[in-house]
Parts: structure tokens; sequence; C-alpha cells
């Protein structure tokens, strides 16, 4: 930069630069105060009637922190009473009202293994985002511990479009939500009844009331060749539903605690020429390094669910009114995936005029969790500034 003095020695346009410079400073830094202070603080703690949750400080994901991103750990409840712990991601200096997407699952995970990955990820792609917990699991209140509910499950979607619509920097008119696993037939669940979902996204789904009352309706091949089976019948319905109703004599005696064995096999031990593909798959993720936590149902070697956790599920089926669902739906499957049935099951069922099924070539089930060369990101990057708008 060449400096002009005047005739007199006045360095003026020196000292034009330096107030531009300075103005500039200081509104680039009440923009990021103004961002800073638009978050809300961490969340420590949850105290509710019977029990008392101290929240993880430290970063504790199985997925690198980026560093494009704001993080904070928050707290809000369902309409139910039941506090969720959950984690925001916003972009860093962000500015205006934005989209946001709400995330959870797998089924029996936590959100610092799947839900975050891809909740960091959108956030860095210009979403606020919220990864949270659901009701009776992780870092999140309700008891007992290790259950599920389809209603719940399901109001603990909308509970999060709450939060998300109470943030000064979240158009909440810009709001939709992703379910991964079990959690993608919960999200539909929830568009299907909340109109304020603007656009609903799965990823490698289940739906949890299907598979709880008719089984997998593939054959557990240790090749991975799903082909598609009839479901269980009434009568093996009827002596599963005995089981778990003579197993709840002994769980009422405990306050419904008792938990059901690990739902996954020790890699190291159990897996066998005979283990069907996806379960040694799952125990790879879920048992391992790769995808270990200990809050994690799904990780848990001394047990897993409750013991008669799915009698609600088998009884109260999700997605009954799926004709009627009115909000632009992407649903997304492995090519692979033993799963990919109930994305296509889903894809028919829903009545939206605006949907698609987009099938990953080559991916399992396990790979839509955390391998981000085969997570279509790109995919659901543009479904969601299609809809968000």
């Amino acid at each position: 930069m060449k400096l002009i003095f005047d005739d007199k020695g006045d360095n003026t346009m020196l000292k034009k630069v330096i107030q531009t410079t300075s103005m500039a400073a200081l509104l680039a830094a009440a923009i990021t105060a103004t961002s800073l202070a638009a978050l809300p603080d961490n969340a420590t703690t949850v105290s509710v009637p019977g029990q008392t949750i101290r929240l993880e400080q430290k970063w504790d994901k199985i997925f690198p922190q980026s560093d494009k991103v704001d993080h904070r750990k928050v707290t809000f409840q369902n309409r139910y009473g039941f506090t969720l712990v959950g984690d925001l991601y916003v972009p860093k200096n962000a500015q205006g009202k934005l989209a946001a997407i709400a995330v959870s699952g797998p089924f029996g995970a936590v959100k610092e293994q799947v839900s975050g990955l891809y909740a960091q990820t959108l956030a860095e792609r210009g979403f606020v985002t919220l990864a949270f917990d659901p009701s009776f699991t992780g870092e999140s209140s309700g008891n007992p511990r290790n259950t599920a509910s389809s209603d719940i499950n399901t109001e603990d979607f909308s509970a999060a479009v709450d939060y998300l619509g109470s943030l000064d920097m979240v158009d909440r008119d810009k709001i939709g939500i992703l379910g991964v696993c079990g959690w993608g037939g919960f999200a539909l669940n929830d568009a299907i009844q909340d109109t304020r979902v603007k656009a609903v996204a799965t990823s490698t789904m289940y739906n949890m009331t299907q598979v709880m009352a008719n089984g997998y309706e593939i054959t557990m091949d240790p090749q991975g060749q799903y082909d598609r089976v009839a479901p269980q019948s009434a009568d093996a319905r009827y002596q599963m539903k005995e089981q778990l109703n003579n197993a709840r004599w002994e769980s009422s005696k405990h306050g419904y605690t008792d938990l059901a064995p690990a739902n996954n096999l020790d890699p190291e031990k159990d897996i066998t020429s005979e283990t069907p593909k996806f379960i040694a798959e799952y125990a790879n993720f879920y048992r391992t390094s790769r995808g270990y936590h200990p809050r994690s149902v799904n990780s848990n070697p001394n047990g897993s669910w409750a013991t008669i956790m799915p009698l609600g599920l088998i009884n109260m089926p999700i997605m009954e009114y799926a004709k009627e669902m009115r909000t632009p739906t992407l649903i997304v499957a492995g090519e692979k995936a033993h799963s990919r049935y109930f994305s296509e099951d889903a894809y028919n069922a829903i009545g939206s005029k605006d949907k698609e099924l987009y099938i990953v070539p080559g991916a399992n089930h396990t790979d839509l969790y955390d391998n981000t060369q085969k997570i279509p990101f790109d995919k659901f990057e543009q479904f969601f500034k299609d809809h968000l708008k």
C-alpha cells in the first residue's frame, strides 16, 4: 500500500486506513460476541425427582471434534416431563436465522456415536443441528433405564423441534429431522403427526415396531444374502408375548430394571462361520474401539435393554397413518444392508408426493453409521437445503 502525505506532512490516508481497520475489527468482535452470546451455556446436570445425572463435560465422542462448529451440551423437556440431553452444533460465526435439524439414533446408541457424527457434519454445512439421547437412555432422564416406547420416543423428536424453535438463531419455519436405524422409523412417525417438521430423512432405517412384532423378515445368512421371508406367525408372536409377560413377575419385584443379556456379541470370542453377517457387523461396531461408548445400550457387555421392553413396541405399531404423510421425505439405505427392506416398505407406505428412496451402492447397514466415504452427506445436505428454505 502506498501512503500519500499532503504538503503539510499530514498522513490523512494513514488515519483513514487505521480508522477503517479499527472499525472492521470492532465489527468482527461484535459479530463474534453476538454469535457466542446466542449459544446457551453448557448443561452440567440433569436433576429430576428420583434421578440425578451428571453430564460429561469432556469431548467423549467416537469422532473428532470439528473446528468449524461451536458445540454446547443442552437440555430440554418433552411433554411427558422427561428431560432430554443433546449436543447442539452451530456453524462458527453463524449470522441470522438458520435452518435446523434434529438427529437421533441408532436404536440403543447414544449421541456420542452415530447421531453426533451426522449432526456435526451437517452443522459444518450450514445448519444448526441437535443430536439427542432419547428418553430412558444415555444422559437423558427416565426410569427404568434402557426401555423404549412408540409414543414417547416419537414425542422425543417433537420435543427436539420445540427446543430448536425456541432458539433465536433458528428459523422455526425451517426445521427438519433425521433418524438413523431404529430412529428412522420414529422420525417418519413424528413427521406424520408433527406438521412443523418441514423435511424428514432417514438413514439405514428400521421400523422397530415391525421387527419386534414380526421378527426379521430375511434369511439370517452368514454370507450376507438377505432374501425376504414371511414374518413370524400370530402363534409365534403369541408365544413370544407369553414369555415376555411371564417375565414381568420377576421384573416387577425390581422396579422393571432387569436387563436382558448383551445384545451384541464379543467379536473376539463369539463370532463364528455360522454367525449372520449383519450380527457380526453390529458387534464389530458397538463392541470395538470403532464405535464403543460406555453409555450405549448396544455397547454394554453385561446387559442391554430392559427384559420386557419389546411389549409396547409389539402392540403399538408406528406409521399407521403413513398414507397421510405430506412432509418431503428422503429415505437412504445401503445396497447390501440387511435392513434395506424397512426402507423399501416405508417408501411404499408413505403418501408424500415429494419422496425419494436413495440406495447407496455397496453399503451395508453399519457402513452408514460412520463410514464418511459412504454416508451420502452431499445428498442429505442438498435435500435439507432444498426443503428448508
